[in-house]
């Protein structure tokens, strides 16, 4: 792998995440990082996230090889037009956001000189910041890369090698099937906790201190998937659109139908849709991309 040097923009959870990775699994590698939030910066610099933490997003990019956008998903462009003229030629300009379709054609206008090719690493908590950051977060996790037509296969391949040091498997797609895929597994699941978690605290009828109190497993994990960060959740569903409008209608379908089977007490349609989602979290078990322990393996699993 030819990438002698990293740059990573952006040093919450992912990009510092990176940092420690290439640190632990590539020590010959260097990595610069640069965040518009001075204190970051800073704490940045007190944990060693990468190897200098520089001041300007201009002064990371300068002789970096691989360049990794670790800002949010409306940020990319701009932030793809203030590098544009430091980037070494021939560097790789890459990215973390979730979804890609907007991001290709962002990148593609705001750096027409080097190659783009955008990635997502399908791995990540609802802490962010750059004291949420740890080597391990890409273990046996999926990094999708989604390359766009024209991209030169050798950088392509250099990009893979790159997240599978880093611990990651790999898998490759269109943009605009990745944007469904993402839309179905992360963004309408992410959109649903929202919604649900902001439904509870705003009935009347149960006070806000009896949702906190008496929250069973369920409720529990939608907390954990809402308390995700705003700003970069925003400019996801801003940005897949189209993808989530057309799962979110699918969604609302599917719902109303259970709506009408509990309305009908239908309990054979019920169990039916049950037996078949459980299948499907078997399976996930199954692929080692959940625990099967009790409670998904919490040391507090009495709710």
């Amino acid at each position: 792998m030819s990438f002698d040097k990293v740059a990573i923009i952006g040093l919450g959870l992912l990009g510092g995440s990176i940092g420690l990775a290439v640190a632990e699994h590539l020590p010959g590698t260097a990595t610069t990082g640069y965040d518009s939030d001075e204190r970051v910066r800073r704490r940045a610099e007190e944990r060693g996230l990468v190897g200098t933490v520089c001041a300007t997003a201009v002064e990371a990019v300068e002789g970096a090889d691989l360049v990794i956008l670790c800002v949010p998903v409306g940020a990319m462009g701009e932030v793809g037009r203030a590098i544009a003229g430091t980037l070494k030629p021939g560097a790789l300009v890459s990215d973390v956001g979730s979804s890609k379709k907007t991001i290709v054609e962002a990148l593609a206008e705001a750096i027409p000189a080097n190659p783009v090719i955008p990635a997502h690493p399908v791995a990540g908590t609802e802490h962010s910041g750059p004291d949420a950051g740890f080597a391990a977060l890409f273990h046996q996790r999926w990094c999708i890369v989604t390359p766009p037509e024209d991209a030169d296969p050798a950088l392509l391949a250099e990009l893979v090698q790159f997240w599978e040091a880093l611990g990651a498997m790999v898998d490759t797609m269109t943009p605009e099937h990745h944007d469904r895929v993402l839309a179905v597994t992360s963004h309408i699941p992410h959109l649903i906790a929202y919604t649900i978690v902001g439904t509870a605290s705003d009935l009347e009828e149960v006070t806000r201190s009896e949702v906190i109190k008496y929250s069973a497993g369920g409720f529990r994990d939608f907390t954990r998937i809402a308390a995700s960060d705003p700003t970069m959740w925003r400019d996801v569903f801003l940005n897949n659109r189209e993808a989530v409008l057309e799962m979110l209608q699918r969604f609302a379908s599917d719902l109303a139908a259970m709506r009408r089977a509990i309305i009908e007490e239908d309990g054979e349609t019920l169990f039916e849709a049950f037996t078949r989602t459980r299948a499907i979290r078997r399976s996930i078990v199954a692929l080692g991309q959940d625990d099967a322990r009790p409670d998904f393996g919490r040391k507090d699993h009495l709710g």
